[in-house]
């Protein structure tokens, strides 16, 4: 009914626009050693791409605003979504949505709330179930542009904050959860650093966002969903000029996670633990072993 998403890493194919022109100079090239006279020349190639990339967007915004229409109403019915500081999110021009993260329909009733489009990036198996639910997740994935996720490469995280990186410098809205994985008991943990490194090397504001009472809708291990209502809460935008020269210094990025970390904190309410959401998890599944 509802489906699920997580963030990890991107698979590029997903989201990096393969450059035509490229290809077209090289079809162009070989056409000439072979004595024909076919040539593409640079700018018909630049001119083909620009025109690809303007239907893409164009088809990009129409299957978001689809996907609002028939999934929103429902939203709105069953869970009665309140919204909070909408005025922060920019009309135009890139930023990070830095959330925590309570549960797999995070990613789902955040976006589309929204007026803008927002990507996630998503485990590539939400793409590619097989059952009825599983299917309905990766049809909602795939209308509104969440980035596939491929966790078992080794280059995983990079390749997605790489792939982010491109969207954001491309002027669009790129959503991040901090922490890198649910919640297990409602508490906010420490941060991962990735979503100081996207702040630092595209110069552009994180926008904090607290998630309440998703963890009621869909609680970890549940397979249907629960009526309770949901709320969203966006703080004003965080800017970090004083480090931007520190891209490369790992204590600038954790100073930079710590304080999106507080800000999400401000606006949840929730306890926080200084270790790794994942590092808990752990701790649970062995003691539950």
């Amino acid at each position: 009914m509802i489906g699920q998403a997580e963030a990890a890493k991107s698979s590029l194919e997903d989201i990096t626009i393969v450059t035509k022109a490229q290809y077209n100079e090289t079809a162009a090239a070989r056409a000439v050693g072979r004595g024909t006279r076919t040539m593409v020349t640079t700018s018909q190639a630049r001119l083909s791409l620009s025109s690809h990339r303007r239907t893409e967007v164009g088809s990009d915004r129409v299957q978001y605003q689809l996907s609002r229409v028939v999934a929103g109403p429902l939203l709105h019915l069953l869970w009665r979504p309140k919204v909070t500081g909408m005025e922060h999110i920019p009309a135009t021009g890139g930023a990070i949505l830095a959330s925590n993260h309570l549960s797999i329909v995070d990613s789902i009733f955040l976006p589309l709330m929204l007026d803008r489009p927002l990507t996630f990036a998503a485990k590539s198996e939400y793409f590619t179930g097989t059952g009825v639910r599983q299917r309905l997740t990766g049809a909602y994935m795939r209308a509104t542009k969440q980035l596939s996720v491929d966790r078992d490469s080794s280059r995983a995280a990079q390749d997605m904050l790489d792939a982010a990186l491109a969207l954001l410098r491309s002027g669009n809205l790129f959503g991040i959860y901090p922490e890198g994985t649910r919640s297990p008991d409602g508490r906010l943990y420490r941060g991962r650093t990735g979503v100081a490194w996207l702040a630092l090397n595209s110069g552009l504001p994180v926008i904090p966002v607290a998630m309440v009472g998703t963890d009621r809708v869909l609680p970890p291990g549940s397979a249907v969903p629960h009526v309770h209502q949901v709320s969203i809460k966006i703080g004003k935008p965080l800017t970090f000029e004083a480090y931007q020269g520190d891209t490369a210094k790992g204590r600038a990025r954790r100073a930079v996670t710590d304080e999106v970390i507080q800000a999400i904190q401000e606006l949840s309410g929730q306890e926080y633990v200084p270790i790794y959401a994942s590092v808990r998890k752990a701790q649970l599944n062995g003691d539950a072993s």
